[in-house]
């Protein structure tokens, strides 16, 4: 895409932000590339479909079944994966979906991601579909405590309180969504949305993919920012081929060069 393609489409999203009153933002791995964390799954990620250390997927490794079996080889990866994460702070992507929830009337957060930067750079109005790593629970009582990291803890760590198995407050590859916040979920977009972003995703999972494409068949503004296109691209009115940060701060000045809202 010409950049002055790009800066059309930046100046177009940035108009229908400022007519919004609600806007929905679905955030995968790639918002958080430019915290320094691997996306995973796309380039230069952390496993890339590439068995791990035990000679499975890590999907398999990540799953409940195998957490139910073997806790400590779920335990081994999710404490790898945190290890990537740590220090990692908010980027302008985080920061600009915050800022604009302070602005807008309603601005919803629904993420796929598990490392809490969307609620440390402000985000209050927020679903974590797939849990938080930093929030733990005892898998045999109603023990649970938030950390920061998991630095010098034994593996798996034990419940202080019964002395179980803790788990990290994330949904592993088997597992259902957790009902009451698809619930909540739901409940938002029956309310209506003025436009929808998909930050980030490759769009695999139907509940990522549906509402975009929910939204696009309703004439509703959709915008995709990812570097590279995805399943979701043909269908989105508008695609930034660009990283999050890049994108998020550009449209958020166009808003301030408009004077919206005082932003």
């Amino acid at each position: 895409m010409a950049s002055l393609e790009i800066e059309e489409t930046l100046e177009a999203v940035a108009r229908h932000l400022a007519r919004a009153r609600r806007a929905l933002f679905i955030t995968g791995a790639g918002i958080s590339a430019d915290s320094g964390l691997p996306t995973y799954r796309g380039v230069g990620g952390l496993y890339n479909g590439e068995h791990t250390d035990d000679g499975i997927p890590i999907e398999t490794a990540l799953s409940g079944d195998m957490f139910a079996h073997h806790p400590e080889i779920t335990w081994k990866y999710l404490a790898q994966i945190e290890r990537t994460c740590r220090g990692a702070q908010p980027n302008a992507a985080h920061r600009a979906i915050a800022t604009l929830e302070q602005v807008l009337p309603g601005v919803l957060v629904f993420t796929q991601n598990v490392d809490g930067l969307h609620a440390k750079a402000g985000s209050r109005n927020l679903i974590e579909i797939h849990g938080n790593l930093h929030e733990l629970c005892c898998t045999a009582c109603d023990y649970g405590e938030y950390i920061e990291d998991l630095a010098g803890r034994e593996l798996p760590p034990t419940c202080p309180a019964c002395g179980a198995v803790l788990r990290p407050n994330v949904v592993l590859f088997g597992e259902a969504l957790p009902e009451a916040a698809m619930d909540r979920f739901l409940d938002e977009l029956d309310q209506g949305m003025d436009i929808v972003f998909s930050i980030g995703t490759s769009g695999v999972f139907p509940y990522i993919a549906e509402p975009v494409l929910w939204a696009a068949q309703a004439g509703i503004p959709t915008v995709e920012i990812n570097p590279e296109p995805t399943r979701l691209t043909p269908y989105v009115r508008y695609y930034l081929p660009l990283g999050a940060a890049a994108a998020m701060q550009g449209i958020l000045d166009r808003l301030n060069r408009h004077g919206f809202h005082g932003i």
